[in-house]
């Protein structure tokens, strides 16, 4: 018995001297490879730009530390503390922060991003701006691979991303009848929509107050999304309403992206008209119930309390605009048909305080009208409000800037983490137009008026909605973060001197403080100046597994 026993201790024992030489061995395998991973990381970094000594702010809501950047081709090389073997332009960032560049999910420069005047994107890139989505509220190219395929041609001032149009989309197939979808007419536009995200759109955008994307009820909507989400992609909705009717309009983009698989994207979430604010809350509530079911829902806001669109979108009820200008013409002539829209008209103009809420931004047949309230133009004229729309609304229509949000629900909203931040505007030349100033200083008024003085969100959370949140939103790997092999989308600015400096009266001024710009690794902003590069590229969705 004592043998046998003697035989067990000595078998444990040397069970526990090869455990333990396994696990010293195993400890200095892992300390080698730590070793030598630490001195590859360690090795001089060769860079065509580095900038030195700013506080890093990454993107992912983290706060700031001091670091260097350093940029090689169109990647992202060093981020951090590292040696630097050779750099052929060295940035001294000393209290200057470095940051990705900023994503604008929600932008309107379709046309813009492809014509020579406008191409280099300059009011954009001069708020720090890297990367656009177009084709938002359902307006826009519907071949995506030619439109992509133009913007490389000649390249652009930022990346371009493209959301399928869902108006646009409808229009090719329908028109801009007011009916429902046949059978058929939906199979075409599923067919286009699947040739669009094959051809690399993110998704599909809706503008459901605008003809003809209006006229498609849920269900049309549910089965073109469904494409979208075999594919990946996101469904991005200017709503059905942003007034009163905003938490009904919220539930039926809920509704489209649960039944379709996509993520859902409310565009400029706001609650529009006083009869409206502080709606905006149960709103967000709402989303923030059917996230904690799994669903991926997410918003983006422009940081004004004025939004802008057409006169006719703004005033006009959609029946009426069914057919297009011509008919509407028509229905005005139309005694029944004349009254119906007379009345409506009057109610919406009434709700805008008689048209002073209502600004003109551009009209092509009274110029002198830019600039001037609904109500400013009446009394002038001794006329009445609603008299002056429907004289505008006849003669060709005009862009215009609503004041319809209130300060309040505009602050609550940024600080939701699922609120990006986005302008809702487009490429712009100086002119005598004077449209939102969004376009000029969205980004710039975000972080610099709402972050770094009134201190609604910190610098971190600020920047993540202008950097990560969207890269995340859209499906961007690569862009959004400062990180190591990330394409160098990189901006830097003067926290102490970043403001816009569009305003209503004068928009087309350009915001303040931003320093250099790098887009996929090319100058576009070189000490407070645009360079004209045209380094942007037309970005593609990754194809799903």
């Amino acid at each position: 018995m004592q043998s046998d026993e003697y035989k067990v201790k000595n078998e444990t024992t040397v069970r526990l001297v090869v455990r333990w030489f396994l696990t010293f061995a195993l400890c200095a395998l892992h300390f080698a490879l730590f070793t030598v991973l630490n001195a590859v990381a360690a090795e001089p970094i060769e860079a065509d730009i580095f900038l030195k000594g700013g506080t890093l702010i990454d993107g992912t809501g983290s706060d700031g530390k001091v670091g260097d950047v350093a940029l090689k081709g169109d990647r992202i090389v060093g981020v951090g503390k590292f040696e630097v073997k050779f750099a052929e332009w060295e940035i001294d960032c000393a209290g200057l922060v470095i940051c990705p560049g900023f994503i604008d999910l929600h932008n309107h420069s379709d046309s813009q991003i492809v014509s020579p005047k406008t191409r280099a994107n300059v009011n954009f890139i001069m708020q720090g701006c890297t990367t656009i989505v177009t084709g938002n509220c359902g307006s826009g190219p519907v071949d995506c691979g030619e439109y992509l395929a133009k913007i490389n041609s000649a390249g652009a001032g930022t990346n371009v991303a493209h959301l399928l149009p869902q108006g646009s989309l409808r229009g090719k197939v329908l028109g801009s009848a007011q009916r429902k979808a046949t059978a058929d007419e939906i199979k075409q536009m599923r067919e286009l929509a699947d040739k669009a995200m094959r051809d690399g759109a993110f998704g599909m955008s809706t503008g459901l107050i605008y003809v003809p994307s209006s006229y498609a009820d849920t269900v049309e909507l549910i089965e073109i999304a469904k494409v979208v989400g075999k594919h990946g992609g996101i469904y991005a909705s200017h709503i059905r309403g942003e007034g009163k009717d905003l938490l009904d309009s919220v539930g039926e983009a809920i509704k489209i992206g649960r039944d379709s698989g996509c993520p859902i994207h409310v565009s400029h979430f706001k609650a529009s008209g006083q009869e409206a604010w502080g709606l905006i809350r149960p709103a967000a509530q709402l989303i923030e119930e059917s996230r904690k079911t799994g669903l991926k829902v997410t918003a983006d806001q422009y940081p004004y309390i004025a939004s802008s669109t057409s006169l006719d979108a703004t005033v006009l009820p959609t029946w009426s605009l069914a057919g297009g200008r011509e008919k509407l013409l028509e229905r005005l002539k139309d005694k029944d048909q004349s009254a119906r829209i007379v009345k409506f008209v009057t109610e919406r103009i009434e709700k805008s305080d008689n048209g002073e809420r209502i600004r003109i931004t551009s009209c092509a047949k009274h110029p002198k009208y830019v600039g001037r309230s609904i109500a400013e133009i009446a009394k002038s004229e001794n006329s009445k409000p609603f008299d002056v729309a429907l004289k505008i609304i006849r003669d060709g229509g005009a862009g215009i800037v609503n004041f319809g949000m209130s300060e309040e629900d505009v602050r609550y909203a940024m600080t939701l983490p699922w609120v990006a931040t986005a302008s809702d505007g487009r490429a712009y030349l100086p002119s005598a137009d004077k449209p939102h100033p969004r376009s000029y200083g969205t980004f710039p008024r975000k972080i610099g008026e709402y972050s770094v003085k009134e201190n609604v969100l910190s610098l971190a959370a600020a920047i993540r909605s202008c950097t990560s949140l969207p890269a995340d939103i859209l499906g961007l790997p690569d862009r959004g973060r400062l990180v190591v092999d990330h394409f160098a989308d990189v901006v830097v600015f003067d926290p102490k001197r970043i403001r816009d400096t569009a305003t209503f009266d004068k928009p087309h001024q350009y915001a303040t403080g931003i320093q250099f710009v790098f887009v996929n690794g090319e100058p576009a902003v070189k000490d407070g100046e645009a360079t004209g590069a045209l380094a942007g590229r037309a970005l593609k969705r990754a194809q799903p597994n």
